[in-house]
C-alpha cells in the first residue's frame, strides 16, 4: 500500500488514533485503473463459476 501511495495511486488518511486506524481511497490517477479492475473482477467471477460447475458435476 505504501508503494501505491508513493506512486500516487491511493491516498492514505491516518486518523492518529489508538488502536491505529487508517483509510485508503483512490486518487484520480487510481480511478483510471477502474476499467482494468472491473475486467479482473469479471474474469475472477467467471473462473469461480467454472470451478463450481466442475465440482457439482
Amino acid at each position: 500500500m505504501r508503494e501505491l501511495e508513493t506512486d500516487g495511486v491511493v491516498h492514505r488518511k491516518d486518523f492518529g488514533e489508538i488502536p491505529p486506524r487508517v483509510e485508503y481511497s483512490l486518487t484520480p490517477l487510481g480511478k483510471t485503473l477502474e476499467p482494468m479492475l472491473v475486467s479482473m473482477e469479471q474474469w475472477g467471477l467467471s473462473v469461480e463459476k467454472k470451478r463450481r460447475s466442475r465440482k457439482s458435476s
